[in-house]
């Protein structure tokens, strides 16, 4: 029998030295209880709700998020760290580093790719499809854009930022 070769990469293991929230506990006033947003993964053994209002949706074509998610992109959504609170107290998820100061979490159970974290950030990053409610998460940016395979096309939506154009309006 054939087996796959093994992998030079370190084992998925629990993410050492970066401190996220305890299931059950957040660091955020009451008031933005208006702006949760819940998400989860396939198999609902992974479950999360992160507060405000998403930052920097984006595509990402990084041979890391390509490989990972085995798509030609992956759509991120930030939102601020601190507010991140797994939910499910059954599951937590298992954590592979990227790079030395990303780490990504996923369901050990289904696979499904959830969360990346990065050492310096005040943002956590969660796949956009993992979210419940999507709204607000179209695309604004498309990272590695160059290394993305030639057949994709994106139309990205207007920047938040970015004028908006009304009837009879130039800008």
């Amino acid at each position: 029998m054939n087996h796959p070769p093994a992998c030079s990469q370190p084992a998925a293991t629990p993410l050492a030295g970066v401190v996220l929230p305890s299931a059950g506990r957040t660091g955020v006033e009451p008031d933005r209880a208006a702006e949760r947003r819940t998400g989860r993964c396939q198999c609902g053994r992974i479950a999360y709700e992160v507060l405000g209002h998403p930052d920097d949706p984006h595509l990402c074509s990084c041979t890391h998020c390509v490989r990972i998610s085995g798509s030609p992109a992956v759509l991120w959504v930030g939102f601020p760290r601190s507010t991140l609170t797994w939910t499910n107290p059954e599951g937590l998820p298992s954590w592979y580093p990227t790079w030395p100061t990303l780490h990504r979490g996923f369901c050990p159970g289904c696979g499904t790719h959830l969360i990346s974290v990065a050492d310096d950030s005040d943002l956590i990053m969660v796949t956009a499809f993992s979210l419940d409610d999507r709204g607000g998460t179209d695309p604004v940016g498309h990272s590695y854009r160059h290394e993305s395979v030639p057949w994709m096309t994106t139309t990205l939506a207007d920047a938040p930022s970015a004028p908006q154009v009304t009837s009879g309006s130039a800008v």
